[in-house]
């Protein structure tokens, strides 16, 4: 089983993940990974990229304490390829015992917008039109700056993940708001069922 079809990685994914936050994340993330890797001129690996948005957080719910290590366990107990565990893996890096550092440019994208786009969802959500359709750079740098707000999502990984990138922090999340609008509609759809 070294490749998954899209609809094999779902099954794994919600083995281990049951809440609608959870799942709702790993949509958002596997979205916002499609659209970097056609951007960033990996156009013919996007639906890998998309996988390992999916399952990144594949062990977070169940294991917390063991994230990034755990889901390395479970993906090689089902066969999985080695890049998409080290891939998935290297978004944890600095986290416990996890030394695996992001160096492929998709794993730079992880990492960095990992963080980023659950502190866009919120501040998406407390717009009157819940969406990203409408978010604007500025907003974003607003919330971003007040770090009682989505006080969850690290500042020092997403300038981390920007600066490995070679970007600066705004056109990290310019570009993150653009992914995030591609998939929204149908990331909402998605939800439906799960969010009820």
């Amino acid at each position: 089983m070294a490749d998954l079809t899209r609809s094999e990685a779902w099954e794994l994914l919600t083995k281990y993940n049951k809440e609608p936050f959870h799942l709702r994340h790993a949509l958002t993330v596997e979205g916002i990974m499609k659209y970097f890797a056609k951007e960033l001129g990996y156009a013919d690996e996007a639906d890998f990229w998309a996988q390992v948005g999916l399952l990144h957080d594949l062990d977070f719910e169940v294991y917390p304490a063991e994230h990034c290590l755990k889901s390395q366990e479970i993906m090689r107990e089902h066969g999985l390829d080695e890049r998409l565990i080290r891939a998935t893996a290297s978004h944890g890096y600095g986290l416990a015992q996890n030394d695996i550092e992001p160096q492929h440019q998709m794993e730079k994208v992880l990492f960095a917008i990992d963080e980023l786009s659950g502190l866009i969802g919120a501040a998406a959500i407390m717009r009157p039109s819940k969406s990203v359709m409408d978010l604007e750079l500025k907003s974003v740098k607003k919330k971003y700056k007040d770090k009682k707000f989505a006080a969850g999502c690290s500042r020092d990984v997403i300038e981390k993940g920007a600066a490995n990138l070679g970007w600066t922090v705004d056109e990290l999340i310019e570009k993150t708001i653009l992914a995030m609008r591609e998939d929204e509609a149908a990331i909402n759809e998605a939800c439906a069922s799960f969010d009820a």
